[in-house]
C-alpha cells in the first residue's frame, strides 16, 4: 500500500508539473499572438479591374489577384468540394480536429527518418489562422500558436464568416487569390457556373497548386481533381450519378476568347498612372476598383493595325534585313530547342520558326509545334542584307542571300490574296508566311471623340512590349506645319478671310543684334505670287504663314498656342510660327479638337467612371447634373435630356469653321489629297513635316471623329529626303479612318450662325462665274466677302507687326468671340 501510495503522489505530482508546464506554455504561446478580432473587419485586397467603353475587360491592376464574393453568393457545390477536400468536419469542431490530429501523428511517426515533409492536419480554421496572422513556418511552436488561434477565432467568429474569408483568401496557382478569381483563371467562368468537376478541381489546388498545373502536371492533377470528387460522394454532398458524371468530364483549362478581352497596352499605362495619381497605388493594387474607360475596342484595333502597317512597310522600303533573331545548334531536336527561345520584345504578335531548306523558290520552314510553312521568294526581294558598316546593300538575288539553314527568324501568315491579285509563287505546298523583324521607327495615332474629349484609341508605339513609353503622351516634338491652322485662326480673327491674298515670295527677316538674316523657304524652294489663305494652308506655304505671323505679331500666335493646349510656353521667335516648338501627339490632337467642336475647350480623357469595391461611384468625368437622365425616358421613346455645356469658348465658332473649310481643302486639294480626295466623305486635316524631314504628322478629322498620326524615330533623324507628312502618317490616318467609319453614314460638318457661304475660285477667291471650274463654297463673315468691283490688297513685305490691314485684305476689325456660340452637349454638335 505505502509503494501504491507512492506511486500514486508521484502521478498527482506529475500531474501537476504537467499541467503547470502546460499552462506555463500556453501561457508564453498566447502572450503575444496576433489580435484575432481584427479578422471581424478584414477586407482581404482586391483586385482593380478595367474595362472598355463597351464592358470589355481591358486589364487587371493587383498585387494579388482575387475577387471578394460573400458567401452567401458561393455556390454550395463549391463549399462542398473544399469541406470534403479540406475539412469534412469543419461545421462540427470548435477549430482543431482531434482525430484528424491523431492520424496526421501516426503518419508522420511512421514518417520518421524520411526526406518527406511532416503531414498536417490544419482544419480550415487553422489555415485561416495560418494565412492571415502566422505565416507559413515550418515548427511545432508555429503549430501550438496556430491551434490557440484557432480556438479563439472559433468563439469570435461564426462558420461562415471563417468559411467565407477562407475561400476568398486561399492560393490556388496562377495568380489566383480565392474562389473566384480562379474559376475564372482556369475555366473563364463565375462560380455559379462552375460544373461539380471543376469545382472539385478548385478544392484540389490548395496543397500543393503548382503539383496539380492542368497544362504541366495533367495526369496529377486529374487523379487529385478525382479524389475530391470521391470525397464529396462520401460525405453525401453528390450523388453516385453525379460522381459519375463528373469523373468522366474532361479536365481542360480555358482561356479567354481574344474577342472577349482587349489588348491595349499603352492606353492602360496611362489609366494606370492616371489612378495611381487620383486614388493612390495602395488603392489601385488592392482597393477593388471597378474602372469604366473610354476605349474602344474596334477602334484601338483599327489604330495598332494601321500604325503597324506603315511601321513595318516604311522599315522594309527603308531599313533592309537586319538577321535572324536566332540559330539552331542542330537539327536533331529542333522543335525543342525552338520551343525554348523567346520571342523579342515587339514580335509578340508573330510567330518563331526555324529555317529547314533554302532553294530558288524560297525557304521552308517549322514551327515548335511541327507543323511547317514555307516563305516565298517574293517576300524575301526587299531583304537588302545588311553591311559591316551598317548600310544596306543592293536588293538579294536569290533567297540564300537572306536566309541559311537553322536561323530562327520571325515569320507572319500571309493573307488569302484579293481577287484578281497576283498569288506569291508555292513553295512546296505549304502554308505561306511573310518574314517579319521589329521596325526601328516608331510613330502614335491617338484618337478622340471632338464632343466629349473621351480618348476612344492610342497607340504609343510599335508594341508597349519593347518600351511603356507612350509616344502619343510622352514624346515631344516639333509638330511642323501642323501648327500652321492656328496661325491662320489668328489672322482670321484679326480681319483676314480665306480669300485674303499674300505674297508668296523669298523674304528675309531680321533676327537681332549680330544674327543673320532668316530667309524662310517653301518645301521644294518653289515660289507662287499673290496666294490667297486658303491656298496658302491648302498647299502649306511657309512664306505665307510667316508673312502673317509677322503681320499679327508673335504674342497673339503665341496666345493661340497657350489658349488651345499646345504648348504652356512658347518663345516669340518668328520661326515658331512654322512648328518649331515641340508639343505631344496628344495635345495637337485635343487642339484640333477644339476646332471640330466649334471653338469650346475640350479637355481629353481616358476614364469615364471609378467605381469602388462596394459599388460605389467616388468619380466619374462628367459630373454634370441631370435630373432627367432615367430609363423610363428613354424606354418611352422621348428624345434625351438636354444637358448644360459649361466649357469654356477658347475662339469665334464663325472663325473656327472657316478654319475646318479650309483643312477640307487640304483634303480634296492639298497636300493630302493624294490618299484622301477619294474618302467618300467630309474630312479635313493637315499634315506636318519637320526640317530634314525628322517629324511627319497628320492631325485629321470627320465631324465626329479626331486622329492624330506622328511617325519618327526615338532619337530624332531623317526619315529619308521624300518621306512627308503626307507620304507616312496620312496613309496610317486614311487605314484608321476607313476602318472607323466602316458602316456609318457621311455626316457634313456643321456651319454655325453668322457665317455667309459664297461661290468663289478656289485658287484664287475671286467670286465665281456661272460653269466655272474650280468653284467652291467658301465661307466669310459678313462683310468681308470679296468685291468684284475691287481690286484686292496684298500682304507684302515692309508691313510691321500689328499694323492696321485695311484695304480688302480683311475688311474690318478683329473679330470678337460671337455671342451666338451655340450652347448644349457638344459645341457645334
Amino acid at each position: 500500500m505505502k509503494f501504491l501510495a507512492g506511486l500514486f503522489s508521484l502521478a498527482v505530482l506529475a500531474l501537476v508539473i504537467g499541467l503547470g508546464a502546460g499552462l506555463w506554455l500556453l501561457n508564453d504561446f498566447s502572450r503575444d499572438l496576433p489580435d484575432h478580432s481584427l479578422l471581424a473587419d478584414y477586407r482581404p485586397p482586391v483586385l482593380s479591374r478595367v474595362y472598355s467603353g463597351d464592358g470589355r475587360p481591358v486589364a487587371v491592376f493587383a498585387a494579388e489577384q482575387r475577387q471578394f464574393v460573400p458567401i452567401s453568393a458561393i455556390p454550395r457545390p463549391v463549399i462542398a468540394a473544399f469541406l470534403s477536400a479540406e475539412d469534412k468536419d469543419f461545421y462540427h469542431h470548435q477549430g482543431i480536429d482531434p482525430s484528424g490530429i491523431a492520424r496526421a501523428v501516426l503518419i508522420n511517426l511512421q514518417n520518421l527518418g524520411g526526406a518527406r515533409r511532416p503531414v498536417g492536419a490544419s482544419t480550415i480554421t487553422q489555415q485561416v489562422a495560418k494565412n492571415f496572422l502566422l505565416g507559413n513556418e515550418v515548427s511545432m511552436k508555429r503549430k501550438l500558436r496556430e491551434m490557440l488561434l484557432a480556438m479563439r477565432i472559433e468563439q469570435a467568429l461564426n462558420k461562415d464568416r471563417i468559411l467565407e474569408l477562407y475561400l476568398n483568401q486561399i492560393f490556388l496557382g496562377q495568380r489566383s487569390y480565392g474562389v473566384a478569381t480562379a474559376a475564372l483563371n482556369y475555366f473563364n467562368k463565375s462560380l455559379d457556373n462552375l460544373t461539380i468537376a471543376e469545382a472539385a478541381y478548385l478544392a484540389s489546388l490548395p496543397k500543393a497548386p503548382n503539383n496539380y498545373n492542368i497544362q504541366t502536371n495533367h495526369d496529377a492533377a486529374l487523379a487529385r481533381r478525382n479524389w475530391v470528387i470521391g470525397r464529396m460522394l462520401e460525405d453525401g454532398a453528390i450523388t453516385a450519378a453525379d460522381a459519375a458524371t463528373a469523373r468522366a468530364e474532361p479536365l481542360v483549362q480555358r482561356q479567354r476568347a481574344p474577342e472577349e478581352t482587349v489588348s491595349a497596352d499603352y492606353f492602360t499605362e496611362e489609366v494606370r498612372r492616371i489612378l495611381v495619381d487620383q486614388f493612390g497605388s495602395k488603392a489601385v493594387l488592392e482597393g477593388g476598383l471597378t474602372v469604366r474607360t473610354s476605349l474602344s475596342p474596334d477602334l484601338q484595333n483599327a489604330a495598332a493595325k494601321a500604325l503597324r502597317k506603315t511601321l513595318l512597310d516604311y522599315d522594309r522600303q527603308h531599313s533592309g534585313w537586319r538577321g535572324a533573331v536566332g540559330r539552331l545548334t542542330s537539327f536533331s531536336n529542333w522543335t525543342q530547342q525552338l520551343s525554348r527561345l523567346t520571342m523579342p520584345p515587339g514580335g509578340e504578335i508573330w510567330r518563331l520558326a526555324a529555317v529547314l531548306a533554302v532553294d530558288a523558290n524560297g525557304a521552308a520552314i517549322g514551327f515548335a509545334d511541327g507543323s511547317r510553312g514555307g516563305i516565298p521568294w517574293s517576300e524575301l526581294t526587299w531583304a537588302r542584307p545588311r553591311r559591316s558598316d551598317g548600310s544596306y546593300g543592293a536588293a538579294p538575288r536569290h533567297p540564300r542571300e537572306v536566309l541559311s539553314e537553322g536561323e530562327v527568324v520571325m515569320v507572319e501568315a500571309l493573307p488569302s490574296p484579293e481577287p484578281n491579285a497576283k498569288a506569291p509563287a508555292p513553295v512546296a505546298g505549304l502554308p505561306l508566311y511573310t518574314l517579319r523583324q521589329v521596325p526601328l521607327v516608331q510613330g502614335a495615332l491617338v484618337a478622340i471623340d471632338p464632343h466629349t474629349g473621351r480618348i476612344l484609341a492610342i497607340e504609343g508605339g510599335f508594341s508597349a512590349r519593347i518600351s511603356s513609353f507612350n509616344r502619343a503622351t510622352q514624346a515631344w516634338r516639333q509638330p511642323g506645319s501642323a501648327f500652321k491652322p492656328f496661325v491662320y485662326l489668328a489672322a482670321l480673327d484679326s480681319g483676314f478671310s480665306p480669300a485674303s491674298l499674300v505674297m508668296d515670295a523669298p523674304v528675309s527677316f531680321e533676327q537681332g543684334p549680330g544674327m543673320p538674316l532668316w530667309q524662310p523657304e517653301n518645301y521644294g524652294d518653289k515660289y507662287y505670287g499673290p496666294t490667297t489663305l486658303r491656298v496658302g494652308l491648302e498647299k502649306s506655304r511657309n512664306i505665307i504663314t510667316v508673312r502673317l505671323a509677322h503681320h499679327l505679331g508673335m504674342n497673339k500666335i503665341v496666345s493661340y498656342a497657350k489658349a488651345f493646349g499646345i504648348a504652356d510656353d512658347m518663345p516669340e521667335l518668328l520661326s515658331f510660327a512654322l512648328g518649331a516648338k515641340e508639343t505631344t501627339p496628344l495635345r495637337l490632337t485635343t487642339a484640333y479638337a477644339m476646332l471640330v467642336n466649334g471653338g469650346r475647350r475640350v479637355q481629353p480623357s481616358f476614364i469615364d467612371q471609378v467605381q469602388d469595391r462596394d459599388g460605389r461611384t467616388v468619380w466619374r468625368q462628367d459630373s454634370r447634373p441631370c435630373p432627367d437622365c432615367k430609363a423610363a425616358t428613354y424606354l418611352s421613346g422621348a428624345m434625351p435630356p438636354a444637358l448644360p455645356d459649361a466649357r469654356a469658348a477658347v475662339a469665334d465658332p464663325r472663325t473656327v469653321y472657316q478654319i475646318v473649310s479650309m483643312l477640307e481643302g487640304v483634303a480634296s486639294r492639298g497636300t493630302a489629297a493624294g490618299a484622301l480626295a477619294s474618302f467618300g466623305r467630309p474630312i479635313a486635316g493637315k499634315t506636318g513635316t519637320t526640317n530634314d524631314s525628322k517629324d511627319a504628322w497628320f492631325i485629321g478629322f470627320t465631324p465626329d471623329l479626331v486622329t492624330g498620326v506622328f511617325i519618327g524615330y526615338d532619337e530624332p533623324k531623317s526619315l529619308g529626303g521624300h518621306e512627308t507628312g503626307a507620304s507616312l502618317a496620312v496613309p496610317v490616318f486614311r487605314d484608321f479612318m476607313a476602318a472607323a467609319t466602316a458602316g456609318t453614314q457621311p455626316v457634313p460638318f456643321r456651319v454655325p450662325p453668322g457665317v455667309r457661304l459664297v461661290r468663289v475660285n478656289s485658287a484664287t477667291g475671286r467670286p465665281s462665274k456661272p460653269g466655272e471650274k474650280g468653284t467652291i463654297w467658301e465661307a466669310f463673315l459678313p462683310g468681308t466677302e470679296p468685291d468684284p468691283t475691287i481690286t484686292p490688297a496684298i500682304l507684302e513685305e515692309g508691313i510691321t507687326p500689328g499694323q492696321p490691314i485695311g484695304g480688302g485684305l480683311g475688311g474690318g476689325q478683329p473679330n470678337a468671340a460671337s455671342p451666338d456660340m451655340p450652347s448644349g452637349t457638344g459645341g457645334l454638335y
